[in-house]
């Protein structure tokens, strides 16, 4: 089939029109919560708020008003705590969304597997 055939007629001199719908948030990269605020990938819930706090008061938009980027980062240090901090949609993105980020180095993969495999190794090391 040619490409001229695909938008052939279609009926009574009638052109079809070939829409494609792209949902585009498949092709974004999923964020890393953890690099934004900071921590490590086993960082307990104190140590979250922390650098939360201290993120959230150096990007606050009113502290760089002359910076366009401050709002969008604080947003993303807003949305990165709302994740993190809360229990369930912690596990939830461990789990799921975690998984799709590939570009870490092997240092960060070592990090955020250590407990897995000490435990593989016998040493039992959390």
């Amino acid at each position: 089939m040619r490409w001229e055939d695909f938008g052939a007629s279609v009926g009574d001199g009638e052109q079809y029109e070939a829409t494609i719908d792209l949902d585009l948030s498949l092709l974004l990269k999923p964020k890393d919560y953890y690099r934004i605020l900071e921590v490590k990938y086993d960082a307990n819930e104190e140590c979250i708020r922390s650098n939360y706090i201290r993120l959230a008061l150096k990007w606050h938009p009113d502290k760089k008003k002359g910076e366009d980027c401050s709002t969008s980062r604080f947003q993303e240090i807003n949305e990165a705590y709302r994740v993190l901090s809360d229990p369930a949609k912690r596990r939830a993105y461990d789990r799921e969304i975690l998984p799709q980020i590939q570009d870490y180095n092997f240092i960060d993969y070592l990090n955020k597997h250590k407990g897995l495999i000490l435990t593989c190794n016998g040493l039992g090391i959390r």
